[in-house]
């Protein structure tokens, strides 16, 4: 009984980890992006995970041996696809409230069950259902459409939570048969060849000048960073790649109605972050909102436990 106590400890403590980790990550690309484009913080973070996935944890799994897979483009796919996924959520960060943008993307989660009915023909209960709209009707209530406050913006981290959940349907399809650090690595090579393709065609900076916010960010020049914002955009990369693996080693370890709640640590984290360095307190719809797609992904999380639902697709923060 202690060993189960002990190892649903470690489980919880790798998903608060986790979850800091991508908080810390989100909150220092806000303030980059004021000053630096998308592509160029992209690629840096995406070399600076892919040297410290290689020299530390692909040891620990085998080696460069452990690397070898027979399906590299579905690999590189599915990388792609979580690529389009941060690329959404990033520029919704910069015109939205860190707290709400994080709130819209954990309606991934929820996506997931849905597609998950639609595509793979799982069974989803009434239950389910019902915490389905439930979330959908956060969401909603968050990006107020039709309301003279909405803004298209508030649809970026929404598209980032339909790709992030492309991505984990891709993943059941492909089964679990792949080590942690070869779905790590491919992921930052396709990272990488975005970002890079990106900076070609746009780091010129033929397209400055823009407006939104979030579009100046996509469009923005490269300038070369300081010492500190250098050291900075490697330590996202450093954290992203630290939280990857925690996440990963939370549901390996314990079942996700134990985990998923404490995924949640990081939206907590981002009013924090909100409130702290841009003053950005929420109003009385969006804590409503946020509320709703909290409740309704907690209890998606417990009841795919109860109902027996593939390991999977039981991650909700490998967004990075």
């Amino acid at each position: 009984m202690l060993n189960v106590v002990n190892v649903s400890l470690i489980s919880i403590f790798c998903a608060i980890g986790a979850s800091f980790c991508f908080s810390l990550s989100d909150f220092t690309i806000k303030i980059l992006s004021s000053s630096y484009p998308l592509h160029q913080i992209i690629l840096i973070r995406s070399v600076s995970a892919f040297l410290f996935t290689i020299f530390l944890f692909v040891p620990f799994e085998g080696g460069l041996q452990s690397l070898k897979t027979k399906r590299p483009f579905a690999h590189l796919f599915r990388g792609f696809l979580l690529v389009f996924a941060n690329l959404f959520f990033f520029l919704g960060l910069v015109s939205l409230p860190i707290a709400e943008c994080s709130a819209i993307f954990f309606i991934a989660p929820i996506l997931i069950t849905a597609l998950s009915s639609i595509i793979l023909k799982e069974k989803v209960g009434i239950r389910r259902i019902i915490a389905l709209v439930v979330g959908f009707l956060g969401v909603l209530v968050i990006i107020k459409p039709g309301q003279i406050s909405f803004q298209w913006v508030s649809m970026l981290p929404l598209l980032s939570a339909v790709c992030y959940a492309g991505l984990h349907i891709m993943t059941r399809q492909m089964g679990l048969s792949e080590k942690a650090s070869t779905l790590s690595i491919y992921i930052q090579l396709s990272f990488i060849i975005v970002s890079v393709l990106m900076g070609l065609s746009l780091g010129d900076g033929r397209f400055s000048g823009q407006e939104n916010s979030s579009l100046e960010f996509l469009v923005r020049e490269w300038v070369w960073p300081n010492h500190y914002d250098l050291l900075a955009m490697t330590g996202i990369g450093v954290a992203s790649s630290i939280g990857g693996y925690m996440i990963s080693q939370a549901y390996r370890l314990s079942e996700a109605g134990l985990i998923a709640p404490f995924e949640y640590t990081s939206l907590i984290l981002s009013v924090f972050w909100g409130i702290i360095i841009w003053n950005e307190w929420l109003n009385l719809l969006s804590i409503i909102g946020i509320f709703l797609i909290i409740a309704s992904g907690v209890y998606i999380a417990i009841r795919e436990v109860q109902v027996g639902v593939k390991p999977s697709a039981k991650r909700a923060s490998g967004r990075r």
